[in-house]
């Protein structure tokens, strides 16, 4: 009986697609130049959280859910009175996905919830860093299908990061596009 090992779709896609359409654009000479997804991070803040606690469980349950991974609550850092906030008061939870789940996470992203977003016309290209590193914003968690929207005490949204090996924003954006992410132009400039 042969044990197989599972592989994400879009871990496949990237070694057999996206590495040599990358490396033909770019001119690298070696797999290795080739800018690659390092982690996705996910966070949320939680508004009202310093008054009732339970909306942070639910959070961190919620971007459990979505994510297949256990997310953390954050933390605030220090004291501001005006919003009756104290140190180490949850405020927000946080996951970063990584290999595997990484794979998974962005497949079901863009095939599955991005689609579901209303009035979608792809997503905005200009939030580049300059160093590679890409960040959009979800305004309401229900797009992802794990969400029971009946069970759902608050919609809220969450910033979604995919941090890559690419050393400027062309590079980056070519990385992501190939990799499905449904940009709304095809013209990026490097800052």
């Amino acid at each position: 009986m042969s044990t197989q090992t599972y592989i994400p779709r879009l871990q496949t896609k990237y070694t057999k697609e996206v590495v040599p359409a990358l490396m033909k654009k770019f001119g690298y000479k070696t797999v290795m130049q080739c800018p690659r997804l390092v982690k996705i991070c996910l966070n949320q803040g939680v508004k009202g959280s310093v008054s009732d606690k339970k909306l942070i469980d639910n959070a961190v349950e919620e971007m459990s859910m979505i994510t297949g991974q256990r997310a953390v609550a954050t933390m605030s850092r220090k004291d501001i009175s005006n919003f009756k906030l104290r140190k180490n008061m949850p405020i927000g939870t946080k996951v970063t996905l990584r290999g595997k789940n990484m794979f998974d996470f962005m497949d079901r992203f863009v095939s599955v919830s991005l689609p579901r977003v209303r009035d979608f016309k792809g997503i905005n290209e200009k939030s580049f860093d300059g160093r590679g590193n890409y960040t959009c914003g979800v305004t309401e968690q229900i797009i992802f299908p794990e969400i029971d929207i009946d069970k759902l005490p608050k919609i809220t949204g969450m910033d979604i990061t995919f941090v890559t090996t690419a050393r400027t924003n062309e590079e980056a954006y070519e990385l992501l596009k190939e990799m499905g992410m449904p940009f709304k132009n095809l013209n990026v400039k490097n800052n």
